[in-house]
């Protein structure tokens, strides 16, 4: 729809201007709106089960975490009536920022540890709450000032233990055989992984997708990828663990990728004991100039 198009909810009445567009999905368009002196996102749909679903989901966070100091993820759920034909859709809290890979562009990598906290702390808040997020990936986390973090598109959340609802190709551990396609917190810990290897090792990663054959993907094959980074080696520990699932919380998870931050910022400041390769030769030199000159004093 073009910007300015006004959209006038049938039952509740109220009425949103259409900004722009925000972004398009396998179930509808999200548009940046106005709605009085507030911005909002406004999603529209075709098909009601669908987008209900996804309202269902945001009114429950919202049940989930009353009292939080945030604003509700759902504001309102209606139909509209655009040239004779009903829409449903449904306004939710807009989320400004840009995504991980812009972010660590413009600010530096060395952003990824605390970016990498707040997102599982985030998820571990929605899976003590019985939900999965499952379709993590680049597009679908936001980053504003200060590396705070906010996860959009909630569509293809699903409840713990019922089978993935949405997922992409890369971030799904059923794609690289690293286990089943079952809303569980371990299917979030393995995208987050895939993750920051797609963010910060992008073109070896996609390489590794095209010339790999499907019967040869393997964790192990990511693994590699972190091992021979240099940014993501000394987190190679956290990176095995969620690749096989192998926290026991993500509460666990969260903390163990804090450690792994803070020591590889430890070991990054220490000062090295190795002496120089310059430093070394200067020394050299200087001790067979002392050599030469005694030489000359003994014996000239």
């Amino acid at each position: 729809m073009p910007p300015g198009t006004l959209l006038t909810g049938k039952w509740n009445g109220r009425i949103y201007k259409l900004e722009r567009l925000l972004g398009t999905g396998s179930n509808g368009h999200v548009y940046l709106a106005s709605y009085g002196r507030s911005a909002c996102a406004v999603k529209l749909g075709k098909d009601v089960s669908d987008l209900q679903a996804e309202a269902n989901i945001l009114a429950s966070l919202d049940h989930r975490e009353k009292g939080a100091k945030r604003r509700p993820f759902l504001l309102d759920v209606d139909d509209a009536v655009v040239d004779g034909a009903q829409i449903p859709f449904y306004a939710m809290q807009y989320v400004p920022g840009v995504t991980v890979r812009a972010y660590l562009r413009k600010h530096g990598p060395e952003w990824a540890g605390i970016i990498g906290y707040r997102l599982l702390r985030r998820l571990s808040e929605l899976h003590d709450a019985g939900w999965i997020f499952s379709d993590l990936k680049n597009d679908n986390l936001l980053v504003s000032d200060y590396g705070q973090v906010a996860l959009v598109d909630y569509g293809g959340m699903t409840a713990n233990g019922r089978g993935i609802r949405q997922f992409t190709e890369i971030y799904d551990r059923g794609y690289w055989s690293a286990g089943s396609r079952t809303a569980e917190p371990s299917y979030d810990w393995f995208s987050a992984a895939v993750l920051w290897i797609h963010v910060l090792d992008e073109k070896r990663l996609l390489h590794l997708t095209r010339t790999l054959l499907p019967q040869n993907r393997d964790p192990g094959e990511l693994l590699a990828l972190v091992k021979t980074n240099s940014t993501l080696k000394p987190l190679s520990g956290w990176f095995e663990k969620a690749l096989r699932g192998k926290f026991a919380s993500t509460q666990e998870a969260a903390e163990c990728w804090r450690e792994a931050v803070h020591g590889a910022s430890r070991a990054k400041s220490q000062p090295s004991s190795r002496i120089p390769a310059w430093m070394a030769g200067v020394f050299a030199v200087s001790l067979l100039l002392c050599v030469s000159l005694m030489a000359i004093w003994l014996f000239g």
